[in-house]
């Protein structure tokens, strides 16, 4: 009995297997590829299904041939991180979400007294160089000559008289008529004035002369370092002004006036884009890229304006597949498929857009 059994399941179950299998296999490679939709999911793809209550929000596909993905507005140029140089409290937020700035336009002021009352002293360490090498520079007025000569001509008389008493006293000493204390106080003070007087004629020697080279260089070289210390302090003065790296318009203001900046943080100060001109950066299916070429007409429609088609053209191609950079709420959406990113230019005139506003990008690719 178990043998009949066994001759049954060779004979007739393991045919039938090996059948399934070669159909598999065979299916499998009569089927066309996997990146080519099949007929039937295209028509269930284009199918039209009104929800059961309230408004179709769905955006129409545009008639012709198109490439379509999911798209997000951004400025022509990529958004600037605007950040500090130097931590701080901030003191004033000069320039507020939406507005247009110029390049240099100030942005965000830190508190800066300190800094300010830094400046003010390294001006006055200016100023004081200043003016003594110009001192220096031009030497010893002719006043100031004629008092070291009077001076000179005092001090020659009282060593002189000095000498003149030390001479007498000595004198009379010999016959008793002074003291040796009083020899030797008029031996030290005689000899203090001729001190004095070698002193003065030095000073009057040197005002005659005037400024030496090197007290000229000397007084320069202060004056170019206090001047460079004024620029030191002024810089981290400057520092605590942020001001606008290029054109554009404040998207958005991370801080508050009173709050604390730290340079490196998470997040900058403002982030400035320009939007005078937008874009519309496009997850292109790995399926659909061949067909995508620079130039090629494009078409954006965004649920804020239906009914309406913002035109524009490719002008940038990727290099390189990438996840998906936007994610829709449909839950039949596949979000393991690779993309390539595709840049739209828009028109002059589009409609006003918001960076970051979602919409459906469409791709012309006629020839």
């Amino acid at each position: 009995m178990k043998r009949n059994r066994m001759r049954w399941f060779s004979s007739v179950l393991v045919p039938a297997i090996s059948v399934g299998l070669l159909a598999v296999v065979a299916r499998a490679y009569v089927a066309p590829p996997p990146t080519v939709p099949r007929e039937a999911d295209v028509q269930h793809a284009e199918r039209i299904v009104s929800p059961e209550q309230g408004a179709d929000e769905r955006l129409t596909r545009p008639e012709g041939n198109f490439v379509g993905g999911n798209g997000v507005v951004e400025p022509a140029a990529r958004e600037t991180s605007v950040a500090g140089d130097v931590p701080g409290r901030i003191a004033r937020i000069a320039a507020l979400e939406g507005q247009h700035v110029a390049v240099g336009t100030l942005l965000v002021e830190l508190e800066h007294a300190a800094e300010d009352a830094a400046v003010a002293a390294a001006h006055a360490d200016v100023e004081v160089a200043r003016a003594e090498l110009l001192r220096a520079v031009r030497g010893t007025r002719r006043e100031e000559v004629r008092a070291a000569i009077a001076e000179y001509d005092a001090a020659r008389a009282r060593a002189e008289l000095s000498a003149g008493v030390l001479s007498r006293l000595q004198t009379v000493s010999a016959n008793g008529g002074a003291t040796v204390d009083e020899v030797d106080r008029a031996a030290k003070q005689a000899a203090v004035d001729a001190a004095a007087s070698e002193q003065s004629a030095a000073r009057r020697d040197a005002a005659i002369e005037g400024t030496r080279r090197e007290d000229v260089q000397a007084a320069r070289a202060r004056v170019a370092a206090a001047e460079a210390r004024l620029r030191q302090s002024e810089a981290s003065r400057n520092a605590r002004f942020v001001h606008a790296p290029h054109d554009g318009e404040i998207l958005q203001s991370k801080f508050r006036v009173g709050e604390y900046y730290q340079p490196g943080g998470a997040e900058p100060l403002l982030v400035l884009g320009d939007t005078q001109h937008l874009r519309v950066r496009t997850d292109v299916d790995e399926r659909d890229i061949a067909q995508v070429r620079l130039g090629a007409p494009a078409i954006l429609r965004v649920p804020a304006y239906p009914g309406r088609d913002l035109r524009g053209k490719v002008v940038e191609i990727g290099r390189r597949m990438g996840r998906k950079n936007i994610r829709t709420d449909d839950p039949v959406e596949r979000r393991d498929t690779k993309i390539l990113e595709v840049v739209i230019a828009l028109d002059d005139g589009h409609a006003p857009l918001v960076v970051g506003q979602r919409g459906m990008a469409y791709v012309s690719v006629d020839p």
